[in-house]
């Protein structure tokens, strides 16, 4: 099976190949000559029209394609929304789409090993697997022939990033997840506190672990129930699944000095690489919440709840602290402001270890190669499918996917694209409905991560930014409660209070967790394994009496020695290490 699918693909380029040499030999030959040369490659092909001259009509014949992605939407609306009828109208492609359920990583090894691949495929890191079944095309050549906005985003640098391996330099995806040229203007991640907490403690410093568990203790001593009698809580973790990752084991690094690398850690320096829960400072971090576990301010249910559980836990208004990324928790936060209850929303603070450390959410990476939407060997119209990728990534697409359509969702004043009131409103707090019906979101859009684009910060010819997260508009988001605790804290946004880029070095990496993994390297069932270990033991820690800590701990470190966690170590150096050199070749 193997083999045919390595045969299938070669077979693919070579007809995807002379597609092209058709399309090339039609520029030189008039109209005639497109129609004809178009004619041919569908018929010899059944690839459609690749023609693609100065003076040829663009296809915009209805076309479907296939799409899947290894991230979840659950406001997909198969483009029946507004934004995404005009990108329809535009290109003429529908996206037939298939958003990932359940773990991402089976999902693709399951396309992978089908032989039966969708037009489209968003894998992320897994993208290795498709790469080793042949799936995938290499996009090099379509991208210089037929994607001049793709190459203009990305700049000679970042088709560089895209790379696939220091063997391999075919791109096999064009990366979607990184902004080129991104700014950060605001924070959604850190610890989160109550606006009411935070206001009845007198605004103190929230800097330290110990900071943060003085607000909830001083907030619940006073407050044990709500007002129906309910017993509010003080700090809720959502451990269902991958979320782990999120409220559980990453705030262990940030809050100690490492970036987020995944679930390594590596020296800025010397690219010494170790498994981060093996860092002395995250065992003290993991000590904390047992701590807070013992005195009765965590949660019983953080390890047996499930996600929407958790939402709705939050939503009730009883839950005093999280610690949690915005996009996790922001449904039922959002509950909590159409309730009026504005006060039980929460803000976002620096916490860390102790005094010693940076909190690093802002530590920067460069632009990052590497994740991204890919064409596989299977499609109808590879021609089609990179065209249309590069009308998402063209100026024109960018303000679609990010502003929305002019006189509907924005209004130029002055020369500047400007939000209504009523749209803002509906943007940020009816959320769910307003993505589904217009296709844009709070940050970016259903559409924003198909293609390469602009990050935030990046203005337009016409002194106008791509996105609309820039300073004055992140402003424009925040509710009374909200920007009456930052005037609290003499700040604006509250990225304000976290450490700021320029504290770090750029890591000449850019993050670990986006490096590819071969799929035939011994990583991926080495991290199988520490991962199923750490889910078990890291909770057991937790929830251990205090006088059981260090013993549970202690057998923890000895069952991840025993997994190979050494090795595991040496092999993700190794790939760090190949990451720099392709990166600066």
């Amino acid at each position: 099976m193997g083999n045919n699918r390595k045969i299938k693909a070669k077979a693919t380029a070579l007809t995807l190949t002379s597609i092209m040499m058709l399309g090339m030999l039609a520029g030189c030959g008039g109209n005639n000559g497109n129609n004809a040369a178009g004619d041919a490659a569908g018929n010899a092909t059944n690839k459609g029209n690749a023609a693609n001259s100065a003076n040829a009509v663009e296809d915009t014949s209805p076309l479907t394609m296939t799409f899947f992605s290894a991230d979840p939407n659950p406001n997909w609306t198969g483009m029946q929304d507004e934004v995404g009828k005009v990108i329809t109208e535009k290109t003429g492609i529908t996206l037939n789409a298939e958003y990932a359920v359940g773990d991402p990583a089976q999902k693709v090894a399951l396309i992978a090993a089908s032989g039966d691949y969708p037009d489209l495929i968003s894998a992320k890191t897994d993208v290795s697997k498709l790469v080793d079944a042949g799936a995938m095309l290499d996009l090099t050549d379509l991208i210089e022939k037929y994607a001049p906005n793709i190459k203009k985003v990305l700049g000679e640098e970042g088709l560089k990033r895209s790379r696939y391996s220091d063997d391999d330099h075919a791109i096999y995806a064009i990366p979607t997840y990184a902004g080129v040229d991104n700014k950060y203007f605001d924070a959604g991640g850190g610890f989160e506190l109550q606006h009411r907490a935070v206001k009845e403690a007198g605004y103190p410093a929230i800097k330290t672990v110990q900071d943060y568990e003085n607000v909830i203790k001083a907030y619940l001593e006073k407050h044990p129930t709500d007002e129906n009698g309910n017993k509010n809580i003080g700090l809720t973790l959502n451990a269902d699944d991958w979320y782990m990752y999120i409220t559980v084991t990453n705030p262990a690094f940030t809050t100690t000095g490492s970036p987020d690398d995944g679930e390594y850690a590596i020296d800025i320096d010397t690219q010494e690489v170790t498994y981060h829960f093996r860092r002395p400072a995250e065992k003290e971090y993991f000590r904390w919440l047992n701590h807070m576990n013992d005195i009765g301010l965590l949660d019983p249910e953080s390890f047996v709840q499930k996600y929407d559980q958790y939402k709705a836990k939050i939503a009730t208004g009883r839950v005093i602290g999280l610690i949690d990324q915005d996009w996790g928790y922001g449904d039922g936060e959002r509950a909590l402001k159409a309730e009026g209850k504005l006060d039980q929303g929460y803000g976002h603070y620096p916490v860390t270890l102790s005094e010693e450390y940076k909190e690093t959410s802002f530590w920067p990476t460069g632009f990052m190669g590497g994740n991204g939407i890919g064409i596989s060997v299977d499609a109808k119209d590879p021609v089609r499918a990179i065209k249309f990728l590069d009308y998402l990534a063209s100026g024109e697409g960018q303000v679609l996917v990010n502003w929305g359509i002019e006189g509907k969702h924005y209004n130029v004043v002055d020369g500047k694209r400007v939000i209504p009131e009523d749209v803002n409103n509906r943007k940020y707090n009816d959320t769910t409905n307003f993505q589904k019906e217009t296709g844009l979101g709070n940050v970016g859009s259903n559409y924003a991560l198909l293609s390469a684009h602009y990050g935030d910060g990046v203005l337009d010819p016409t002194g106008n930014y791509y996105t609309t997260r820039f300073p004055e508009q992140v402003t424009v988001g925040y509710n009374a409660v909200e920007k009456e605790t930052l005037a609290a804290y003499k700040a604006t946004t509250w990225k304000d209070l976290f450490p700021s880029e320029d504290e770090f070095k750029v890591k000449p990496w850019g993050a670990a967790w986006n490096i590819t993994i071969p799929g035939d390297s011994e990583i991926v069932v080495l991290d199988n394994k520490l991962k199923d270990i750490t889910w078990k033991r890291v909770p057991e820690a937790i929830l251990s009496k205090p006088a059981d800590f260090d013993k549970v701990w202690d057998a923890y470190m000895t069952e991840l020695d025993k997994a190979g966690v050494t090795k595991a170590e040496d092999l993700r150096e190794e790939l760090v290490k190949q990451r720099v050199k392709l990166w600066n070749e």
